[in-house]
């Protein structure tokens, strides 16, 4: 007996199981389509771990504050973020169940904090509109006379009269990001903008080893570059340290000003380890610590505070000896003191490799993509969502924002 389902005829076949193809599947088949999803791995893995395993799923603001959050290609995006905006997004989710909170930087989680109750609601809604998933890797489109007509696979082929290249980027490999997408749309003659690690851990020039693992909450990082003279970049927040040097939401957005790696060294990185304090408030209170602790070694009075492992560290940025006592400590070195609290320097060196980065910068020129329909102005049928495009923003829901967007856009 045939099994009706292998060959049952497609509308839309969308290669990629990520958050855009997963995306792009649902809108697609509620609108009556038959949609078939082409996945080598697990469905939506990256957003299984997005936002440390919460599932930071849009940014609650207008769609000004987000386009002033995309670093490439915000021009483009403009009519697929009018069109299906953050408030959108949050309604769809609200609609099939998941309660959501924002946050700080109007953040938008899950009330669950959990990533897995999306992928689960995301899962359950493809399998009530019957979206097919098959596990197969896409090997080249199928194109006769400029109209796609399907797509070449490993263990076959599929056809259908739209198709919608949903494969992510190169970050998160694990996941299944590996730029199949890329060569797919090389091959019908689409350029590829080279792609570059985005929202990615920075090394630094000093050994924070001993650091590694020291979250710090709520402080200020400043990004100044000596070639312009001029700091690029300041926010409040979290940030991570690690053996390489620094991580965690301040440090991911602060990559994306750092340009090239030409001349990374340029750049500085200072961090205000007490941003509620002003420099007179500070005084006051390293004053206040200095005399509850006048008989002890500097190194243990400062544990009040600052986190214990960064104080050795402080100690060194303002050149006071680690065993001093506090009575002999000087007007001028507590104005040091205050000064390497204040402002925390480091020296970028460079950049993680864009395996260990968020989202990828670059991918399929936008030239070459209607900004209405995601429809490629080459091949007639073929369309693009999510990471894949040549578009990249800071974080904060903003790059999940662009995803869903963009499949909006292309699913109708």
């Amino acid at each position: 007996m045939l099994n009706m389902k292998t060959i049952r005829k497609n509308d839309l076949i969308i290669v990629g199981g990520g958050a855009a193809g997963c995306f792009a599947a649902v809108i697609a088949a509620e609108q009556g389509a038959r949609v078939l999803i082409l996945e080598t791995g697990k469905l939506l893995h990256k957003l299984s771990i997005t936002g440390k395993g919460r599932c930071n799923l849009t940014n609650n603001s207008d769609t000004e504050t987000i386009l002033r959050n995309v670093k490439t290609n915000p021009r483009f995006l403009q009519s697929s973020l009018s069109r299906f905006t953050s408030a959108d997004v949050m309604s769809f989710f609200e609609n099939l169940g998941v309660k959501l909170k924002t946050e700080r930087g109007n953040r938008v989680f899950p009330v669950s904090d959990s990533a897995a109750e999306v992928v689960g609601v995301l899962k359950s809604r493809l399998n009530i509109l019957d979206v097919e998933i098959i596990n197969d890797r896409a090997k080249a489109l199928i194109v006769e006379n400029g109209v796609l007509i399907g797509v070449k696979c490993e263990k076959n082929s599929y056809y259908a009269p739209k198709l919608i290249l949903a494969t992510g980027g190169l970050s998160y490999p694990k996941t299944g990001s590996t730029g199949d997408g890329y060569k797919l749309a090389a091959e019908t003659g689409h350029t590829v903008v080279k792609p570059k690690a985005a929202l990615v851990p920075i090394e630094t020039r000093e050994d924070v080893s001993e650091l590694s693992g020291l979250t710090l909450k709520n402080v200020k990082l400043s990004l100044f570059s000596a070639n312009m003279n001029k700091t690029i970049y300041s926010e409040q927040g979290e940030l991570l340290f690690t053996h390489f040097g620094i991580s965690g939401p301040l440090a991911l957005t602060a990559s994306c000003f750092l340009g090239c790696d030409e001349g990374i060294e340029l750049y500085r990185i200072f961090i205000d380890l007490k941003p509620a304090l002003d420099e007179k408030k500070l005084d006051s209170r390293l004053l206040r610590d200095l005399a509850e602790n006048k008989n002890k070694q500097i190194s243990n009075a400062l544990n009040a505070l600052l986190p214990k492992s960064i104080i050795p560290f402080v100690i060194s940025a303002a050149n006071i000896q680690f065993d001093k006592q506090v009575n002999a400590i000087t007007a001028i070195e507590r104005q040091q003191l205050l000064a390497a609290v204040k402002a925390f320097s480091l020296t970028a060196a460079g950049l993680r490799p864009i395996e260990e980065a968020v989202i990828t910068d670059g991918g399929i020129d936008v030239k070459e993509i209607n900004p209405k329909t995601m429809e490629s102005k080459l091949v007639k049928g073929l369309h693009f969502a999510g990471e894949i495009i040549d578009t990249a923003a800071l974080t904060g829901g903003f790059n999940l924002q662009i995803a869903f967007s963009t499949a909006y856009a292309a699913a109708l």
